[in-house]
């Protein structure tokens, strides 16, 4: 694209630059709004209950990405706001103190409440801050009301964890001065995925673990100066400057994707905590050979074939790194609607030299791009994976990247076959 900033990462003097070439771009973005991530937090979170304070249209996105909830009533819901709320002529504080007494009253087992702001109560300005105050004080101490921003006017739809972590972190307990140090993960995992890190982490003789958010959330982790933590997910910039800001500690690393990033990450936390490295290989030994050999098989096929990632999740940058390096898979352009450089150095380091990385989006200018490019599969949105298809383009949904559980050894190969599964289904369609 003409006109499109080049920002160098980083210049070696002295020596060619091997660093990706990130450029930005801005105009229509193709993505879904924050409210999205209601539907891996609800299920985290296992006493808490996420209000959605919007429009028929954001119930109808939570209820059409959830899927239907046959077995348990699920614990998200939306307060209306209508055309007499949009017109001034009823009270939207009042119409919210009411939702939330009938909910709390038929839910008893709500133990935390996140008011969650959507396109239309920012456009109308409903102070949801003010309104979770004062409902905090009403329902103390059964339950705490929170509140955080899902709307999708300027963020992506996995912003929608950060802010609710954000929210969270001011809650948080405080951990004594002088305590034994602990390690904090952040980001949420699937149960399975945070059972299996836990168990590493202990055998290698880190035993003092939180995990953030907790399936609870009447039994939030401690924080202090002597908590050290690992980001799982790499959307996650404001939590944590909140987390640094109350004394926490960022332990540097790649993302827990593959065998490599796996490995990477948990040996921070092994050094952080003075693990000799002869504990490490035997603990890590045994389930980092087992995800060679599964990747092994997935390996098979998507070596060679060219992979082009739009901006969506910002878990492009990890993913890339992970099929280019493990899955011999070629880079196109890696798409990321945010890149937070601090927190992106460690796998930005890893990407082969000259790899492309843009900032925002500009999507008919992207469609461009990709169809100049031909490549093989294409990580996107629901919104142009249809497009795309029609055109004998395969695609991979890249909302299926946040709601399947894809870190850790274990997971290392379903991570693959995620990429593979198109490739696989258009070979056996075209026989």
């Amino acid at each position: 694209m003409t006109g499109m900033p080049v920002i160098p990462i980083r210049s070696e003097a002295g020596s060619c630059n091997t660093s990706p070439v990130i450029t930005t771009e801005r105009g229509q973005r193709e993505v879904f709004c924050g409210l999205t991530g209601i539907i891996w937090l609800h299920r985290k979170i296992q006493d808490a209950f996420f209000l959605v304070v919007g429009s028929r249209t954001c119930a109808h996105l939570i209820q059409s990405a959830a899927g239907v909830m046959i077995f348990a009533e699920p614990r998200f819901g939306t307060a209306i706001i209508d055309e007499r709320d949009l017109a001034g002529l009823a009270d939207c504080n009042d119409e919210l103190d009411k939702v939330v007494d009938k909910l709390l009253l038929r839910r008893p087992d709500i133990r935390t409440l996140f008011l969650v702001g959507s396109c239309p109560s920012e456009v109308i300005k409903l102070d949801l801050s003010r309104a979770a105050e004062r409902l905090s004080r009403q329902h103390n101490p059964a339950v705490r009301v929170l509140n955080y921003s899902g709307s999708g006017i300027e963020t992506t739809f996995t912003q929608g964890e950060d802010a609710c972590l954000n929210a969270l972190v001011p809650v948080l307990p405080t951990l004594p001065t002088g305590s034994k140090p602990r390690l904090m993960v952040v980001g949420t995992l699937a149960d399975i995925v945070e059972d299996q890190m836990r168990r590493l982490l202990t055998d290698m003789g880190v035993r003092d673990v939180d995990f953030f958010p907790p399936r609870n959330s009447t039994q939030l982790p401690e924080i202090g100066p002597d908590t050290v933590f690992l980001l799982a997910q790499p959307f996650l910039a404001d939590t944590t400057l909140s987390l640094e800001a109350r004394g926490a500690k960022r332990l540097a690393a790649p993302f827990p994707l593959g065998v490599e990033g796996t490995t990477a990450w948990l040996q921070a936390a092994a050094n952080a905590f003075g693990i000799n490295q002869q504990t490490f290989d035997e603990v890590t030994r045994a389930p980092r050979q087992r995800a060679e050999v599964a990747l092994a098989r997935q390996r098979v096929h998507l070596s060679g074939k060219k992979i082009f990632f739009f901006p969506d999740s910002q878990l492009e940058i990890p993913l890339a790194r992970f099929l280019q390096r493990e899955m011999g898979m070629t880079l196109g352009e890696i798409g990321t609607p945010y890149l937070h450089r601090k927190l992106m150095a460690e796998e930005l380091a890893l990407l082969p030299a000259g790899a492309r990385i843009t900032e925002g989006q500009h999507v008919e200018n992207q469609l461009d791009r990709c169809h100049a490019e031909a490549p093989d599969l294409v990580v996107c949105g629901l919104g142009l994976a249809n497009p795309l298809e029609a055109q004998g383009i395969a695609t991979k949904w890249a909302i299926e990247l946040v709601f399947t559980p894809i870190q850790g050894y274990e997971q290392a190969a379903d991570l693959a076959e995620l990429f593979s599964r198109p490739l696989r289904r258009r070979i056996k369609l075209a026989a």
